[in-house]
């Protein structure tokens, strides 16, 4: 019964896949957007070091939107990976799971840093450089040609926008220049601010 609400509410939202924000064959491509209606290889899920999505009911993060769209079967397989591994997620490392009910066929999940409050450490931006890495490893580890990647870090775990967007084009241009499998990576973005932030970045490397 999960399943057919699910895919009655993935087919309402509508889908969309790379030929449809990228007409030209982008490497990177930035789309503003639901990430959970990207039906890519993999998309990127801002998680908890928990690994078992968001603990708040209806709450407004990336990691609730994924969680209740690809519904309760990926919180299970979190919840088998993570006794197994016995330990909570470290900051900057990253795990891939199917995507059940998504358009995307994997989801990976990654731990960014936590910004309390003032500016982050070297160690926090090198940690956050780190999920980009680690994100990407995987994806190409799997034989997989697209990844969306949201804005790691910038939402509650209060990572300036700015730099974490440097941090996120530095890392996959860097990382790019290599990929044997990876065709496309989305940079996607839900506020317009980071829309702007991104948009700024790519232009200025063209």
């Amino acid at each position: 019964l999960q399943d057919k609400e699910l895919q009655m509410q993935r087919k309402e939202k509508g889908e969309v896949s790379v030929g449809d924000i990228s007409k030209d064959d982008q490497a990177l491509i930035l789309w503003q957007g639901d990430i959970t209606r990207l039906r890519v290889d993999a998309i990127v899920n801002a998680a908890n070091s928990q690994m078992l999505g968001c603990f708040q009911p209806l709450h407004s993060c990336i990691d609730n939107a994924i969680h209740s769209a690809a519904g309760i079967q990926l919180r299970d397989i979190c919840n088998r990976m993570m006794m197994k591994q016995g330990h909570p997620e470290a900051t900057g490392k990253a795990k891939i799971t199917p995507g059940f009910n998504l358009p995307a066929q994997y989801v990976i999940h990654t731990v960014g840093p936590i910004i309390p409050d003032g500016e982050p450490t070297r160690e926090q931006c090198a940690q956050l450089a780190s999920c980009y890495h680690e994100c990407l490893q995987l994806t190409e580890r799997n034989g997989l040609q697209s990844i969306a990647f949201c804005c790691i870090s910038t939402g509650v775990f209060c990572f300036p926008n700015q730099l974490a967007a440097e941090i996120a084009v530095r890392e996959v241009k860097s990382f790019m220049n290599q990929a044997k499998c990876i065709r496309h990576v989305i940079f996607n973005v839900f506020k317009d601010q980071d829309r702007d932030i991104y948009y700024r970045l790519l232009q200025a490397d063209c």
